[in-house]
């Protein structure tokens, strides 16, 4: 979701970007040449392809809808996309401790890669589930996957959560050379 909204909001920020410098662009032309009809679009002209609709006309009133549409839209994106932080038990009634995913794939993440017969690592982590994606450095792992879940159980289960997520790890090969 906040991939969404930022893709959104550098594409409004595109189209402002461009409104604004088509408008410095025709106001710097008028400063120029004040007689002219415009570099690429006069008021004249804007006001001669506009005279023909009134607030009334369809077209205008499903303008309006979609720009409604679109404004909702966008107001849902925006509420939703902010940072959803992991809470932790308070130690006291007046403080409130959290922590981000970030923070908590991390942890997990250096305790993994410190295990024996581990390559490299990528966790996810999220309220309800983290997830260990683990390349073994030999190709016969053993008991990897067991010892990768039980350090990631630990790893979790050491943070006070109140609820703790479902550790899910996978181990794959290693690669072949050529």
């Amino acid at each position: 979701m906040r991939l969404f909204a930022r893709l959104i909001t550098a594409l409004a920020g595109l189209v402002v970007a461009a409104a604004g410098t088509l408008l410095a662009v025709e106001a710097a032309w008028a400063l120029v040449r004040p007689r002219s009809p415009g570099l690429i679009f006069g008021p004249a002209a804007l006001r001669d392809a506009l005279s023909g609709f009134t607030w009334t006309s369809p077209t205008v009133r499903a303008v309006a809808i979609a720009l409604v549409v679109l404004g909702a839209v966008l107001l849902v994106v925006a509420i939703t996309a902010g940072h959803r932080d992991l809470r932790l038990h308070d130690p006291a009634p007046e403080v409130t401790v959290t922590t981000d995913r970030r923070s908590l794939a991390r942890l997990v993440g250096h305790q993994v890669r410190d295990q024996d017969g581990v390559a490299g690592a990528t966790v996810t982590a999220g309220a309800k589930r983290v997830r260990v994606k683990a390349a073994a450095r030999f190709r016969e792992s053993g008991d990897l996957r067991q010892r990768l879940t039980s350090t990631a159980e630990r790893a979790v289960g050491d943070l006070p959560l109140p609820r703790a997520p479902k550790v899910l790890v996978s181990v794959e090969p290693p690669e072949e050379r050529r």
